[in-house]
């Protein structure tokens, strides 16, 4: 930025000339520089998709896990109470003994 700054602190010669050089050049200059960019813009984009596909995998496995250890333990409680109904609640008795061994 400060090379620019430098550049315009001149006369105004400097100012047209650079101005004639980017109406000139930037039809041509830029079309070229966009083709030899994109394949790196491409792989970056790729890049992010297989990063956003992999986090996504592994928030599912994590989460079903999860689940599956939630239903199981909510089965095992009701067996344990002998009402394979519903999901087991817990007394109050033994949330307060629960909260003491902490």
């Amino acid at each position: 930025m400060a090379l620019l700054d430098d550049l315009l602190k001149g006369n105004a010669m400097t100012g047209l000339a650079l101005g004639a050089a980017a109406m000139i050049l930037g039809p041509t200059l830029f079309p070229a520089v966009g083709k030899m960019l994109r394949p790196a813009a491409k792989t970056v984009i790729k890049g992010g998709l297989v990063l956003y596909r992999e986090t996504l995998a592994g928030i599912g496995e994590l989460t079903s896990g999860l689940v599956e250890e939630a239903k199981s333990e909510i089965e095992q409680g009701g067996r344990e109470r002998g009402t394979g109904n519903g999901p087991a609640i817990a007394s109050s008795a033994h949330r307060e003994s629960a909260r003491e061994k902490h």
